[in-house]
């Protein structure tokens, strides 16, 4: 019985990753990927799209990126998202393509960076916290109504704990990968 419960929040935990994956994406490491600019919102159409669906970005090399925009008309749309957006850089538009120019990153820069991972992270760890809470919280009620036995719940919380502390290493292990290659000069 409290297997499923556990079982039904896995998809949670492992949504949780992914953001958190996501989220980290677009902290800026010495090396310019599209990842740091694709979610950037840019008005089109009448809407707001995220630059990777109006356009194509390409990293040439580590230190530049290259978007091209499929309309040529989004050219100024594009290039005001870029420079409200908090990139640290300007877009230079060269014909059809704006190349955004990344300068190597400064120890302090580097620093901010850490903090802005170790900030995400945390917010991740709250996250997995409250679905073991509602979890618990569940399980009680379960034992409440006499669903499941007094055993059975501390035997769940057991296995709770371990599927939390699975979350929390997977989160340690990404979180000191992306750390690491802030520190890479």
């Amino acid at each position: 019985m409290y297997q499923s419960l556990l079982n039904e929040n896995r998809p949670n935990l492992e949504a949780l990753m992914s953001h958190f994956r996501d989220e980290i994406a677009n902290i800026r490491t010495g090396r310019a990927t599209p990842a740091i600019v694709e979610g950037i919102m840019v008005s089109a159409y009448g809407a707001k799209a995220m630059l990777k669906e109006v356009a194509s970005i390409a990293s040439p090399d580590s230190r530049n990126l290259t978007i091209q925009p499929w309309d040529k008309s989004l050219m100024g749309p594009i290039q005001e998202a870029l420079v409200s957006s908090d990139l640290g850089v300007n877009p230079v538009v060269q014909g059809e393509l704006i190349r955004l120019s990344f300068p190597p990153l400064t120890e302090e820069r580097r620093k901010d960076f850490i903090k802005l991972l170790k900030q995400k992270s945390e917010e991740i760890r709250i996250k997995i916290r409250r679905i073991r809470e509602d979890i618990w919280r569940d399980l009680q009620q379960l034992e409440k109504e006499g669903q499941i036995r007094e055993d059975d719940k501390f035997r769940a919380k057991d296995e709770l704990q371990k599927v939390i502390d699975e979350y929390m290493e997977k989160l340690k292990l990404i979180e000191s990968k992306k750390e690491t290659e802030l520190l890479t000069v």
